[in-house]
């Protein structure tokens, strides 16, 4: 049985330290033979619930670009520390309780490229993915999780626990946000092509134009064209 007193104070918790959402997945989404990336089941055995926390990134990060790259990056490393803070003393409430509780790198950020696989440029674990089926909103075309109320511009995290919480539901969403299909925005304005019209996206052009002709700087194009 899941724990509806836990899982509340866990979502109370973390809107009081300042996190903007949180959803609860439950890990057996994860076992859909649609889903084609790593499984969190092979990092936790005994896993029940994946906590998804998450910031909205201030839009005066994005609306300089492609000026002030590195302002963006630096905002983007500040809501990662910031959800690593969150997520942290989640962990620790967590196993106050007599459970367990680790923390997933963020996708996409300074750290989660660093423990992404080198060849797939697939993370340990789909924030994404998790966050989609907790119901917090669902895919563009730039393989970003488009939220209510901050779009794209977000920075998540996700913790995985044996604690059993309560799983929200994401009400048969879409996959797909159903306003991309028709606009492309993000498509067009990629520098490398790595988006494409058929939903599939070039992980390793993304990743080599940030790691090489940008030096390490975050891109943004595609996150700040987006008019949702």
């Amino acid at each position: 049985m899941s724990d509806p007193v836990l899982t509340k104070a866990i979502k109370d918790a973390a809107i009081e330290m300042n996190a903007d959402f949180i959803g609860i997945a439950d890990p057996s989404c994860f076992l859909n033979p649609d889903y084609l990336g790593n499984r969190p089941q092979e990092i936790m055995p005994g896993l029940r619930s994946v906590i998804v926390l998450g910031v909205g990134i201030p839009r005066g990060a994005f609306e300089p670009l492609p000026k002030g790259r590195a302002e963006y990056t630096n905002t983007l490393m500040a809501a990662t520390a910031t959800l690593r803070v969150i997520a942290f003393q989640i962990a620790r409430m967590i196993e106050k309780q007599g459970y367990r509780a680790t923390i997933v790198p963020p996708e996409g950020s300074e750290f989660g490229y660093w423990y992404a696989d080198r060849e797939t440029l697939k993370a340990s674990v789909s924030i994404k993915y998790a966050g989609y089926c907790a119901g917090l909103g669902n895919f563009g075309m730039n393989h970003l999780l488009i939220t209510e109320g901050f779009g794209p511009r977000v920075r998540m995290t996700a913790l995985l626990t044996d604690a059993p919480l309560e799983a929200d539901e994401n009400g048969s969403m879409p996959f797909i946000h159903e306003h991309c299909r028709s606009c492309l925005k993000c498509i067009d304005i990629c520098p490398v092509g790595a988006i494409s019209p058929d939903g599939k996206i070039g992980r390793h052009k993304c990743a080599e134009y940030m790691f090489n002709a940008l030096g390490g700087l975050r891109c943004g194009l595609c996150i700040n064209v987006c008019p949702l």
